[in-house]
């Protein structure tokens, strides 16, 4: 239900509401429930260097937006309310966070280094607590027919990861953000712990037979590079 939203909750008038992109507040009402399931009050995090890493490669509502840009109004809210980049600050505003507030977009790919570059802050010491996730609403028909032109979508409609009838993908929506913090600081406080991050790595295909190609031998590099700072063994995976 992305139309239903409290405003008032997060200090956010009526009027501006209209035009906020779904998906900004979908991860403002998240953040507030990962922190609570994190057992952390939301109002104790003001003024501390937590960050927000939120992955985002679609702009649906914007695109809605200026399609129907003749019988739009354009008031003093929009500019924010459909910018990508303030899926993420505006969490860091409406909670006063002062840590590194970001939107990522590296396509498919966009949660999973919203998390790494989460893990990256906490490891540098840039961050003492992050929120990261990823959020993507399917709301602009033309979106469907550009990725179906490329042949990236599955022709049935199915997914058949890691199949041999592999033909394509299929588009889903929703939205998810995790707490992060330090081991030792989740231990220390009490924190839920419901799983550890031993070491993550990005990279990208470089060169492969086609711009949207996947390369095997990079992601294999890949692969072996996340092992290696994890100090694991692939055998134990």
């Amino acid at each position: 239900d992305v139309d239903l939203f409290d405003p008032l909750f997060f200090g956010i008038s009526p009027r501006e509401a209209r035009v906020i992109d779904p998906q900004q507040r979908l991860v403002l009402e998240l953040a507030w429930e990962a922190l609570e399931d994190a057992g952390i009050a939301p109002g104790s995090l003001a003024g501390s260097d937590t960050g927000v890493f939120v992955g985002a490669s679609w702009s649906d509502y914007s695109a809605l937006a200026h399609q129907a840009a003749p019988h739009l109004e354009i008031g003093p809210h929009v500019a924010t309310g459909m910018h990508d980049s303030i899926i993420a600050n505006r969490v860091s505003y409406a909670l006063g966070l002062q840590g590194p507030s970001m939107a990522v977009d590296t396509a498919c790919s966009s949660s999973l280094v919203a998390v790494h570059l989460a893990c990256q802050s906490l490891w540098s010491g840039e961050s003492d607590l992050a929120l990261a996730g990823g959020v993507t609403l399917n709301l602009f028909g033309p979106h469907y027919l550009a990725m179906n032109e490329i042949g990236a979508l599955s022709p049935d409609g199915r997914c058949k990861a890691f199949d041999a009838r592999a033909d394509g993908m299929v588009r889903g929506e929703g939205a998810a953000l995790v707490v992060v913090t330090p081991l030792r600081v989740a231990l220390e406080r009490g924190l839920p712990v419901y799983c550890l991050i031993r070491g993550s790595a990005v990279n990208n295909d470089g060169l492969s037979n086609g711009l949207t190609a996947p390369n095997p031998s990079a992601q294999e590099a890949l692969l072996r590079s996340a092992y290696q700072r994890a100090d694991l063994s692939p055998w134990l995976v």
